[in-house]
This record gives structure tokens, sequence and C-alpha cells, in this order.
């Protein structure tokens, strides 16, 4: 095709599009870091120049879906498309429904809506997308497609129902295959149900999985004890899918930075805004000392961490978003990866949810409260290869300096201090001798906070530690 790029291609994205662009239904499964939804926004630039779609559905989790709005394809997109594009929010009023209303205006513009998995759930988001496609000739992707694996849940009844108007399929994901080779039945069921050969859930788990009987409670119940025939349904894959890691990519920049957003709870904005006012209310009228406006960045950071420290030493835990986002970040990520949290209550809360999630055996910790000689058998074991551990979790006052844990490739900063060293030392436990790989840091943000002026700082290499002063609190919160 003569097709412009905004945008420069990497090799490997170059050959995603040559596999797939007029495809009916196609599968991304490329390594955080990798660049899948340039691809995904030039496959759909090509379909549309070539007359075959002037719609664009985008379903992705909260995390990332704002990104596709603000990001992905103001940067990507040809230039010479000039998109009719609407970012779903479940808030409605008369500037946003004529907003949504432009999306169903006649005329050969590309109309794109992105709208977030979880309101798929809903019967107004379910109903606006299908009204929607019903309106164009749509493309339907669907970003980080393992949100839709559990064959039961609402959202992938939905997601499945509403596949079968769009006129092209994309799935994109880093790990299709997050907790079991199953998972891979209903992200390929929503390109076609008949891809994988069965239009059946149990029929595809009984060819790739061994069952066991249990009894609990005088009822039997079957579960599974291992997984079959994987090399054929990798043959299958090979067909409508496109699988690269970043080790595959000779041309990627060695680091690459992403951001994942959250959303404040009711509960965390009611108490943001009350410590926003609390502190400014402090500060009216006289300039403060740099520890006293610390101090107030950091109250309201830990609100948008999910919780909040009491003069008395207490800590209130404040309902947050975040975890989750932590879950969902992870099912995504290929291989070890590293968590930094600020504060020691974090770290004991992410502690606890992967360790449900993932199992116990999953998890090194490294923090003030482990002791030296269990930190460094934490190393040993994280740095092993053949280990189970596959989560380093930690914080950077502790663990940020001097130790060596390249068996890992990406980091991830569920928070952050206001430290330029700390962070630029953390950055550099993947980052030292013996690393051959690609490197990925992603920042967890509670966006429009001071939680998200702390990442640009610490991205512009400012510290803010000895930077912020006084009257300057008042533009960062």
């Amino acid at each position: 095709m003569n097709y412009k790029f905004k945008t420069k291609p990497y090799a490997h994205q170059l050959t995603a599009l040559e596999k797939s662009w007029d495809k009916t239904e196609y599968g991304y499964f490329m390594e955080m870091g990798t660049g899948k939804s340039k691809v995904l926004v030039d496959n759909m630039a090509m379909l549309y120049d070539k007359g075959k779609i002037n719609g664009a559905v985008i379903v992705a989790p909260k995390g990332v879906y704002r990104n596709w709005y603000s990001q992905e394809i103001p940067n990507h997109l040809a230039s010479h498309i000039q998109p009719k594009m609407v970012l779903w929010t479940a808030l409605t009023s008369k500037t946003k429904d004529k907003e949504y209303q432009t999306l169903f205006e006649t005329g050969h513009d590309l109309h794109i809506l992105i709208i977030n998995v979880e309101a798929l759930s809903t019967k107004k988001g379910l109903d606006f997308a299908a009204k929607f496609m019903r309106c164009h000739k749509t493309m339907l992707a669907i970003d980080e497609s393992t949100t839709i694996k559990n064959p039961s849940a609402k959202r992938t009844k939905s997601i499945l129902s509403l596949g079968k108007e769009a006129t092209y399929r994309r799935i994109l994901t880093g790990s299709p295959v997050t907790k079991s080779p199953l998972d891979l039945y209903t992200q390929c069921g929503f390109l076609n149900s008949y891809l994988l050969g069965y239009d059946s859930f149990y029929a595809f788990r009984n060819r790739y999985a061994n069952m066991i009987d249990r009894n609990f409670g005088g009822r039997r119940v079957q579960l599974i004890g291992s997984y079959k025939r994987l090399d054929e349904l990798a043959d299958k894959l090979k067909a409508f899918s496109y699988r690269v890691l970043k080790d595959d990519c000779l041309d990627l920049p060695d680091k690459v930075y992403i951001r994942r957003e959250v959303d404040l709870t009711d509960e965390q904005s009611k108490a943001y805004s009350t410590m926003k006012s609390a502190a400014l209310a402090l500060l009216k009228g006289k300039m403060a000392t740099a520890p006293h406006v610390l101090t107030q960045m950091m109250r309201l950071h830990q609100i948008t961490c999910g919780h909040l420290r009491n003069d008395d030493g207490t800590i209130t835990e404040i309902k947050n978003n975040r975890l989750k986002e932590l879950v969902n970040l992870l099912e995504e990520v290929e291989g070890k990866v590293i968590i930094w949290a600020n504060y020691v209550y974090d770290i004991e809360n992410i502690v606890k949810v992967i360790s449900d999630e993932f199992g116990s055996d999953s998890i090194v910790q490294y923090y003030g409260a482990i002791s030296s000689e269990q930190r460094q058998k934490n190393i040993e074991k994280f740095q092993d290869p053949n280990s189970k551990a596959k989560f380093f979790i930690g914080n950077p006052q502790t663990g940020g300096y001097g130790i060596t844990l390249t068996c890992a490739n990406t980091v991830v900063y569920y928070s952050n201090g206001y430290d330029l060293e700390k962070r630029t030392q953390s950055e550099a436990r993947i980052n030292r001798i013996g690393q051959k790989r690609k490197m990925t840091y992603i920042d967890i943000i509670a966006e429009k906070t001071v939680d998200e002026r702390i990442v640009k700082a610490l991205r512009k290499k400012i510290n803010i530690a000895s930077e912020v002063m006084g009257e300057e609190l008042k533009e960062w919160i």
C-alpha cells in the first residue's frame, strides 16, 4: 500500500501490518512496550483509506482507554485523516450528548468510539456501542483482550455479541495466556468462533486439559490437572495472530516508559478535595518551608494511593482502584517484574493481593521490615531463572541502591517518592551489566492529582525534594 505513516514504524510493526492489515480477524499478541497500539491505529487507517471501514470501536480497560484518546490516536493516525472521535463517559450532559451525536453524522469521515470495557457490562454502554456499530462499517478492537477471558462474565458475553456486528475484529494483548491456555478460548472466539475448531468451551477444554475429579462435601467437582497438545494449539494461533517479544525487536529503544491511569474513587476524591483545601489554607499569605510543603504533598499523595497516615500514627484505609489496576497490568506482562512502592502500608497490601492472585511463592520482598539476611536470599531467589519468584516487591529507599535484578526487564512504580536520585537508582536495578533485553518502566498514576505531577517531574529529571518550595505547592495541587 502507498500508505503515509505519521510516525515511522519499527520493523516488527511493519511485519505485523503486512500479516494483518486486510484480514477480517487478527490477534496482536505483542509484549508490552513493543507498540501494538500504533499497529492497530495504522491498520485502522489503512482500512479506512481503502473504503473498507468508516467506523471503529476501541474497547480498553479503564487504566488505558483514555490513552487511546489523548495519545495513541493523535500521535499515530495518518495526518490526512481527521476523525470524529469521542471518549465514552458514564456521566452525561448536554455537551457530552451533543458530542455523542457527532458519531452518527453521515459523510465520509472516520468515526471512532473509545469505550472502557467495564461500560459494556451496563445496558447503557452496550446499547450505545451496538447502535454505533449498526450505523457504520466498523472495526471492533479489544485492547488487553485478557479482560474477556472468562466465558461466563457479563462483559465477555456483551463483547462477543458486539463482535457479530463488526466488519473487522482485532484483539491486542501482551500475554494472551495469563494463568491457563484455556484463557484463549473466548479471546479467539471473539475473532471467530471457528478459528480454534470448537464452538463449545467444554469441548475445547477436554482437548487441551486433563481433568481430575475431586469431592468437596460430597459434591463431585472436576478440576484441571494438567494441559496437553499445547504445540497443536500454538500452531493454530499462528494462522491468525502475530506474536512478538521485546527481545525480538532489535530496533526498539533500550528503555520504554508507559503510564497506567487509575480513577480516584468517590471516597478518595472527597478526601483529596478536603486535604487540598486544608493545605492551601495553611499556605495562604505566607511562604512555607520545604519540609512543610512536602508534608502536605505526601498527605495528598497517600490519598491517591488509598490510605492516609493520621497524626497519631494510625492509618485510615481509603477505597481505591490502584491494586486492581496493578493486578490487571501484571497479567499483561511477560517474565519477572519489580514493583516499587513508596509506602510500607502499600507494600504490605501489594504482597497480600499478589499472593492471593498468583500464589505466595510468586513473590519476594525487600524493604525495612525484612532482615538483611533474608533480603539477600530474596535477591538470589528472584535472580534464579528457574525459581517461581516472579515479583520483587519493595521500596526504592531500601532496595533502590546497589543490588542487581537483571533477571527482570520490567519495573512497575505503584507509587513514587519525591527524590530524583531514588527514582534514578531504582530504575538502574535492571539496567546493569548482564541485562541483554529491552527494559520497560510503568507508572501507575491517578490523573489530575499531585500523583501525576510527581511522575512528570521525575521523568523530566527534577528533584522535587529540593525544587518545590512554599507557594509553588499551589501549582502542584
